[in-house]
């Protein structure tokens, strides 16, 4: 028996067309034998919520052993957890290749999953899952503007709250009605360039997010692609990526979205473009989640090896002498946070690296979770604790006095400034300040 492991960790397939995988008592087993190695463990405790509330109720019983939890208070332990995929990747040492199998992320998916089978989800976690339908809803012109009032209005925020259980506190992205898809003006005009690394040519697979909200980010990448005269696409036709879905439990739904998606990017990939999204998630969700749930799809496969995080394709470009380094603008002190999901994808810093190469401008690196955690911390029952998660972040990016706060998950950012207060700072996303760094 092997005390730990120093290999790197390997993913196995997520089972989920076995019936098994929604068998409760199954699950319960499973749930037992990996809550046990934790707690023998407990390297994980200061990550969420999920370990303390699971090393609380073993302590607080009179065994203080997992045999004398509650059954009914394993779900405690789950709807902790927002599936940053923090614990599996960076603390514990018992993953595959390990004997012990322990993969924390994806147990706590399966429970959501068997959950979610069970019809034990709210409305309001439909609701706030289907990413793509509010869009088109909440974007429509007139009806921007009072979703946006409502949003910002303290009357009907409280609503909000006794009524949908949204937080009266959390600060909302707004809505925009000039929707980036309907708005962008890529241009393919360009030669195509390979190089030993990257694709000569880029499709965007846009996002809700950047769709919806903030479409100024999707624009910033296509300005910083026509500067380095990249050629490049908006992909044709997109659903939401599936995440949210995911961590609701409704793996139904994801296979319906990934139906949509994969054939239209297929496609691309064959033709030989690199895909790029500018939500650290939507990356993940097409490098890692749909692959292991899906590991026999041909396409889906080949989307994985075509998908790119906007600055690991373009550190790669300047590897490749492929990126013009043209900066006429220092963006002074950058406080910049790593979102969960992209430090997951194991490429290392890309998006500091890029903030490097501009003259006259220090980086200070926070490497936390943040708190906010896709839907996870605008819920009023997890709005205090997505806050308490957060105040470390809060603390480290206020701490040089930054002109400019970063994170390349947007909701993060706006998070980690709500957090931050009263502040001079500007938040800006990464991509903006490369697009200001080049004095586009």
């Amino acid at each position: 028996m092997r005390e730990g492991s120093l290999e790197a960790p390997t993913r196995h397939p997520i089972d989920w067309k076995n019936p098994k995988f929604f068998d409760e008592e199954d699950l319960f087993g499973e749930l037992e034998r990996v809550y046990d190695i934790c707690h023998g463990c407990r390297r994980c405790v200061s990550l969420c919520n999920s370990f303390p509330t699971l090393f609380d109720l073993v302590d607080d019983n009179p065994t203080m052993e997992v045999e004398g939890v509650a059954k009914a208070d394993y779900w405690k332990v789950v709807d902790q957890c927002f599936l940053c995929d923090l614990c599996y990747m960076t603390k514990c040492p018992y993953v595959p290749p390990h004997e012990w199998n322990v993969d924390f992320p994806h147990l706590m998916l399966r429970a959501k999953a068997v959950k979610f089978k069970k019809g034990e989800v709210t409305f309001r976690d439909k609701l706030l899952s289907s990413t793509d339908t509010l869009g088109k809803l909440a974007s429509i012109p007139v009806v921007v503007e009072i979703v946006n009032k409502v949003n910002r209005t303290p009357a009907t925020r409280k609503l909000m709250d006794d009524v949908l259980h949204i937080h009266k506190d959390r600060q909302l992205p707004e809505y925009d009605s000039a929707k980036f898809r309907s708005t962008a003006k890529p241009d393919a005009s360009f030669p195509v360039k390979p190089g030993k690394q990257t694709p000569g040519k880029v499709a965007i697979f846009s996002t809700c997010y950047v769709n919806y909200n903030e479409p100024g980010i999707g624009h910033d990448l296509i300005r910083i692609l026509k500067h380095n005269e990249i050629p490049h696409v908006v992909v044709e036709k997109e659903n939401c990526c599936g995440m949210p879905k995911l961590e609701l439990g409704d793996l139904d739904a994801v296979e319906r979205l990934k139906n949509g998606n994969i054939p239209v990017l297929a496609k691309l990939a064959r033709e030989g473009y690199a895909i790029l999204t500018a939500v650290p998630s939507c990356t993940l969700m097409f490098k890692q989640e749909l692959p292991l749930m899906f590991p026999d799809d041909a396409d889906v496969q080949l989307v994985k090896d075509a998908m790119f995080d906007p600055f690991e394709y373009l550190v790669l470009r300047h590897k490749d002498g492929l990126l013009k380094t043209d900066f006429s603008k220092p963006l002074g002190k950058v406080s910049y946070h790593i979102p969960c999901h992209l430090r997951v994808q194991n490429m290392g810093q890309k998006t500091r690296e890029m903030f490097e190469l501009v003259p006259d401008t220090k980086v200070t690196v926070v490497e936390r979770c943040s708190g906010h955690d896709g839907t996870w911390g605008v819920k009023s029952e997890y709005f205090e604790g997505s806050m308490k998660i957060g105040r470390p972040v809060f603390k480290a990016m206020a701490a040089p006095a930054p002109d400019y706060v970063s994170s390349d998950c947007a909701i993060a950012g706006r998070h980690i400034m709500q957090g931050m207060g009263k502040t001079s700072a500007d938040k800006q996303h990464p991509l903006t300040l490369v697009r200001i760094a080049y004095g586009l």
